[in-house]
């Protein structure tokens, strides 16, 4: 059954919405290649973690799209402006 941002792995419990979101996504899409569940789920969280890192994406906000280390804090859910 694939995963749904109600119901996913405990796994990506901790992870940010929007990282988890990219997560489950991805994690679906290998599922319905055939692979292994538990090696789907490790592989979508690195590389959902990945994108929110990678340079120039956008997210939005109330106030318009956010981007720059900014980004990586946010996706990442760190609330110091350095983003540990």
């Amino acid at each position: 059954m694939p995963w749904t941002p109600d119901r996913y792995p405990p796994a990506m419990q901790r992870l940010a919405p929007e990282i988890r979101s990219k997560a489950i996504e991805i994690a679906n899409a290998m599922l319905q290649e055939g692979r292994d569940e538990g090696q789907a789920i490790r592989m979508a969280i690195a590389a959902a973690k990945k994108w929110a890192w990678s340079p120039g994406d956008r997210i939005p906000t109330a106030r318009g799209a956010i981007q720059g280390p900014s980004v990586r804090s946010a996706r990442l859910g760190n609330t110091r402006a350095g983003g540990r």
